[in-house]
């Protein structure tokens, strides 16, 4: 399909919903017209016409606020070529061999992405400012020819032109979602307003000596609930619709990343970034953000350049390539414009060698970067939140040992204020220990989440485990507090929890013990360092 083509469908679909929503005023006002005429002027009709005439406001305003979403460049790095020559000048060159014209400008970002985005006017007819989104991550681990295949995909929107059409028909989402947002918006005000009723006339009764009546606001709201309904069934037509089209975006781009970098590159890139983003998510959770709950951060750069130490680790390489190999076959969404991954890597591992793989250099592209280690300082100083930034810096060993720490802190934090309600203080191990010696063990475990109340002896399974789970956290705690225990940094595996030799054998048993039928405290206190 041609670009005007692709152009005209993307405004019929756009003008597709003005339409709808035409139809749907009508429909609105012609109802209270009718009730109106039907019933005349009187109070009863007033109350009947009320609700169409109020869903008509949140429908107006939809559709008269709606704008084509501006890229405004927030949230990421800006690179002039005068910073970072070597990569522009790579980016130029893809540019060139893709036949289309350069971004005006560059970003860093901090995801397993990359992108592309035009300001395009008159509805993406005439060209506009381009910029290219590169991630950091992104360019961490793939190689130089690997990222080329990437850009050259990107630019393979650019020479097709979907960056220009895409104004069109994300014009008509965000019209979609604005008012369907809209509507539910209303909705949840009319039943927080109906809550706020009922609970006032609740409390009136309360002081009368009635008996309140039970607060229900499933009728509050309900039209509004029902018209972002009807806008969500012409939103799944709307992406539906468009998403065959954009699949065939994605597989030309695909042609275009192929003619650039070479048949090997471009599906290697698929498969390293595909593996990239899950070791990405993990390294987030387990590393970078470990520390935020002890109030630590990695030091300067590494909060996305630590990245770096968890892919050169020989295990997690083996990792990578695993799941490289391991693309995912199902469907991402029936909304999804993108084509499954594996389908994607099919196709071109299908075309003829053109002779480009063999003796291309394997080093990161992060080597296209003049000062890598500053530029991801940067970022981070870009990216993160201004609370974030201001935490303490930590060295990795460090920042692991206190992170985790924290951690199990938070874990046993429930169990250790069911103990001080009974104990006093702050709820200490010790302290637990000596009320569970006064048989106060099963009244501390009927004040964890989700137990009853009662000091009955019967503690469900799942409450029992929390206890015992509560019970070893508090004493790992003493032990690390006495420098007796504490974790090791480790790129290849979870961090490992040093113990004094033979406690991690003990440790469990004398745990079980405390959470016992018959208590018995002395195992763990023999655990313990001294007082």
């Amino acid at each position: 399909m041609g670009v005007s083509l692709r152009a005209l469908r993307a405004l019929v679909l756009l003008f597709g919903f003005y339409l709808f929503c035409l139809a749907v005023l009508c429909l609105l006002v012609g109802s209270g017209v009718f009730v109106y005429w039907s019933l005349g002027a009187h109070p009863v009709t007033l109350k009947i016409i009320i609700l169409p005439l109020l869903l008509t406001i949140p429908l107006i305003r939809g559709v008269l606020h709606v704008r084509t979403p501006q890229d405004d460049g927030e949230g990421g790095l800006p690179v002039t070529e005068a910073e970072q020559p070597r990569l522009w000048a790579a980016v130029r060159e893809v540019a060139a061999a893709a036949g289309t014209r350069p971004p005006d400008e560059i970003l860093l970002v901090g995801d397993v992405n990359a992108a592309v985005s035009e300001n395009s006017r008159f509805l993406g007819l005439i060209p506009g400012h381009r910029r290219l989104y590169i991630g950091a991550p992104l360019m961490t681990g793939l190689t130089e020819d690997q990222l080329r295949a990437v850009l050259g995909h990107e630019f393979g929107h650019y020479c097709n032109a979907d960056t220009r059409i895409s104004a069109i028909t994300l014009r008509g989402r965000h019209s979609v979602a604005r008012t369907v947002k809209a509507f539910r918006l209303q909705s949840e005000n009319q039943r927080a307003k109906e809550r706020a009723k009922q609970e006032k006339a609740a409390e009136k009764r309360v002081r009368k000596g009635r008996r309140p009546k039970k607060i229900d606001t499933t009728g509050a709201g309900l039209g509004y609930r029902m018209m972002a309904r009807l806008f969500v069934v012409y939103a799944k037509f709307y992406l539906r619709t468009t998403r065959s089209a954009g699949r065939r975006q994605e597989l030309a781009a695909d042609r275009v990343a192929v003619h650039v970098a070479g048949r090997d590159a471009a599906a290697s890139a698929l498969r390293r970034t595909a593996a990239l983003a899950e070791l990405h998510e993990f390294y987030v959770d387990s590393y970078a953000t470990l520390g935020l709950r002890a109030g630590l951060l990695p030091p300067h750069g590494q909060f996305y350049g630590g990245l770096w130490y968890l892919l050169s680790d020989p295990g997690r390489r083996a990792e990578v390539e695993r799941l490289s190999r391991e693309l995912p076959e199902g469907e991402p969404s029936p909304y999804d414009a993108h084509p499954p991954m594996a389908e994607r890597v099919r196709l071109i591992e299908a075309l003829p060698d053109d002779g480009r793989g063999a003796g291309a250099p394997v080093q990161s592209s992060l080597v296209l970067l003049d000062d890598p280690e500053g530029v991801l300082a940067r970022l981070e100083e870009a990216t993160l939140a201004p609370e974030v930034l201001e935490l303490r810096r930590a060295p990795w060993p460090e920042l692991v040992h206190l992170g985790i720490r924290a951690n199990y802190a938070a874990d046993a934090e429930h169990l250790r204020r069911a103990a001080a309600e009974f104990t006093g203080g702050d709820g200490s191990l010790r302290a637990l220990l000596d009320a569970v010696d006064g048989g106060l063990l099963w009244h501390i475990a009927g004040r964890l989440p989700g137990a009853s109340q009662d000091g009955g002896e019967v503690l469900p399974h799942e409450i029992l485990a929390e206890l015992r789970h509560g019970l070893s956290r508090l004493a790992v705690l003493e032990l690390v507090d006495a420098r007796w225990a504490g974790w090791e940094l480790s790129w290849s595996g979870a961090a490992r929890l040093h113990l004094p030799e033979g406690y991690a054998e003990s440790l469990p048993g004398a745990v079980a013990a405390v959470a016992a039928e018959i208590p018995d405290t002395r195992p763990l206190r023999g655990l313990l360092p001294a007082a």
